[in-house]
């Protein structure tokens, strides 16, 4: 099955009605025409067809905790609180139980209406922080869970050096993060030998000293001149304040500064900037990543959405939701209740905005329904939907109720990976998930 149509769908300039689309054996849509009658004997969607959505930032072992952390563990429990909890799980979590986690936390994507992801990962050796045999082990457990479970994947290996600005020495139970430059571009030099779309994550400005940074960006040059970067930027006032010590310059400013920002470039949280970093990091093409229901988990603070005039992206980061709607919902409302203003942007735009803006973090042609792209599609459809406007449809779906049942399938590549709501692997990869985290509940107390 290489076409499909549909009475509405949602393309890069708007709803458009009845829609053809046909992709080639690859996956990749030859076109996508608009005002054409259903030709006999091709599929007719069953529903409002959407661009599926790109997660531009997971975290996928964090998954295995979602939820177990919302507890006060002090006088005044904040991120750093929370990431020393995290840090148990990252220390205990074994190849075999990545796997497993990713590969249900990425069938759960696929249900919730992303069809590519973007991992930012870090836990690269043992739990006493030595390589494994093969270097990039743990980087191709999730490659395995993304192949199992179907999902669009392009892996960025983490650079982790230091506990804090100033090259300070990483703490115990950072050791499995660790890697010098060489050994870190080795990881993504096995990657792209398997055909996966990788880039690099240097992961702050804490944790990557200058001097490293650039011996990493060279090296990724050399490799691939295209390949996406990401790094956490500005995500708490702690840091800001922490790199102003340092520095003398805000995290944005800084990098700005003494880095080649560009396109390629996926600054995430990026929650706390200056209007000058805001119009610097625009001028430079770089798309900004969001995770609405992480930075609020975490108390981290509001992106300035209205203000900022670049590309943007979401994602689901430490996965304490796995919806796709729900985050564009979450970003939204923080904008509202920042502004006290309703619809400053549209289901519609944001919709738009996010898959263009993923596209770019991934790296990957998965910029909506357009010829040259690959065919990733949702199929939306409930019975509350009936009778409503395509628009309407939409924004019912990211911001009323019964959003969580109105997708009902998911494309990737041209291929249907969900149908009525389910993933053939959901229920094998939920008990390897369970398992999994037994496992690990166990060995973190």
């Amino acid at each position: 099955m290489t076409r499909l149509h549909a009475d509405h769908a949602l393309l890069p300039g708007g709803f458009a009605a009845d829609v053809l689309l046909d992709w080639d054996e690859h996956g990749q849509l030859r076109s996508v025409a608009t005002g054409q009658p259903c030709p006999e004997g091709v599929e007719r969607a069953a529903g409002l067809l959407v661009p599926g959505l790109p997660n531009l930032h997971s975290h996928a072992f964090q998954r295995a905790f979602a939820g177990l952390t919302e507890y006060r563990g002090s006088a005044q429990d904040s991120f750093w609180t929370w990431r020393d909890l995290m840090y148990r799980f990252a220390g205990a979590v074994t190849p075999d139980e990545l796997e497993a986690i990713a590969t249900h936390l990425y069938v759960e994507m696929l249900c919730a209406g992303y069809t590519s992801v973007c991992e930012f990962h870090y836990v690269h050796h043992d739990p006493a922080g030595l390589p494994h045999a093969q270097l990039a082990e743990m980087s191709l457990r999730l490659v395995a869970a993304a192949r199992r479970a179907g999902i669009g994947l392009t892996l960025l290996p983490v650079l982790y050096q230091s506990s804090g600005f100033g090259a300070r020495p990483a703490r115990d139970d950072q050791r499995r993060f660790l890697n010098g430059v060489d050994d870190l571009l080795r990881i993504v030099e096995t990657l792209r030998r398997a055909s996966v779309r990788a880039g690099v994550a240097p992961h702050s400005l804490r944790a990557v000293p200058p001097q490293a940074l650039n011996r990493l960006l060279a090296g990724l040059a050399a490799l691939d001149p295209t390949a996406p970067i990401h790094i956490h930027i500005a995500e708490q006032m702690q840091e800001v304040r922490d790199c102003l010590a340092w520095s003398g310059q805000r995290p944005l400013q800084w990098l700005l500064e003494h880095a080649p920002v560009d396109g390629r470039w996926c600054l995430v949280h990026a929650t706390h900037l200056d209007d000058a970093e805001r119009a610097g990091a625009a001028a430079r093409g770089a798309v900004i990543g969001l995770c609405p229901s992480t930075e609020a988990n975490l108390g981290d603070g509001l992106f300035d959405l209205q203000a900022w005039r670049g590309a943007w992206g979401i994602g689901s980061d430490s996965h304490a939701s796995v919806d796709a709607p729900e985050e564009l919902r979450l970003l939204e409302y923080g904008q509202r209740l920042a502004r006290q203003q309703r619809n400053l942007c549209t289901a519609e735009e944001m919709w738009r905005a996010a898959v263009l803006g993923g596209a770019q973090a991934a790296g990957r042609p998965v910029a909506g329904l357009a010829a040259g792209q690959q065919a990733d599609f949702l199929v939306l459809a409930d019975p509350m939907l009936q009778g409503l406007a395509p628009e309407q449809q939409l924004a019912s779906v990211v911001f009323a109720s019964h959003r969580r049942h109105a997708v009902r399938e998911v494309w990737v590549g041209g291929r249907r990976l969900v149908q009525n709501g389910r993933h053939a692997e959901a229920e094998a990869a939920q008990r390897g998930f369970l398992a999994a985290r037994a496992r690990l509940l166990e060995a973190t107390r």
